[in-house]
């Protein structure tokens, strides 16, 4: 089985992604992870990919897909796999196309985690972390809310959002990834291949609905 996992950020796709490749017995391959595996090997792609990040520069999509490329290519995968964060855009969603013909394999599903852009908005701009940083004890007004409004129960310390959890960062977050990411929701419906899963509500029905799409 082999598996193209999509949702926004905050939509728990990385928890499905782990009770799937737990329940399927397939890798996870992540971007991070594989990048991070290339370079310490020192292949052909790895080495590209960290000329660009020891300069703190993108890495260009055509050695983001060798990476990829060089990773699918490998034993591990005969049996199936599945992409987390890989493809981002309709670009990579292609070249992954013309990677599978090469290695004549197939996608079989592309799994969406689907989550209002609001349910987003809540989850990820309602992380609270510990001012204190020998503590940095993380918490959510929703999720995991400290026993006193705005105050550690670890440490008593004063827990505050951080820059990056700002409303106007997650909303730009939000809109990169209506312009670069959701047209592949498109794309692969086309192909017959998409399967779209309510991601609102508890963890193992969320889940549930994933193993009944995949058959």
């Amino acid at each position: 089985m082999r598996i193209v996992l999509l949702g926004g950020p905050g939509s728990g796709k990385g928890t499905q992604a782990k009770k799937l490749t737990d329940k399927y017995r397939i890798p996870q391959i992540s971007t991070g992870d594989i990048f991070r595996a290339a370079v310490k090997e020192g292949t052909p792609m790895g080495l590209k990919a960290k000329e660009y990040m020891d300069k703190g520069e993108l890495v260009p999509d055509e050695v983001v897909v060798g990476v990829v490329k060089e990773r699918l290519a490998k034993p591990d995968l005969d049996k199936g796999f599945m992409l987390d964060g890989f493809p981002r855009t309709l670009g990579q969603a292609q070249a992954l196309d013309k990677i599978m013909v090469e290695i004549s394999k197939m996608i079989d599903h592309a799994i969406l985690v689907d989550v209002p852009d609001e349910e987003l908005m809540k989850r990820l701009t309602g992380r609270r972390t510990c001012r204190n940083s020998a503590c940095g004890k993380m918490y959510h007004v929703m999720f995991n809310r400290p026993k006193k409004e705005g105050i550690c129960d670890a440490c008593g310390s004063e827990l505050y959002q951080r820059d990056d959890d700002s409303e106007a960062t997650i909303r730009e977050r939000l809109n990169v990834y209506a312009e670069q990411t959701a047209p592949l929701i498109d794309y692969y419906d086309k192909k017959g291949l998409l399967r779209r899963v309510e991601g609102v509500g508890p963890i193992e029905g969320i889940f549930s609905s994933i193993v009944r799409v995949l058959g």
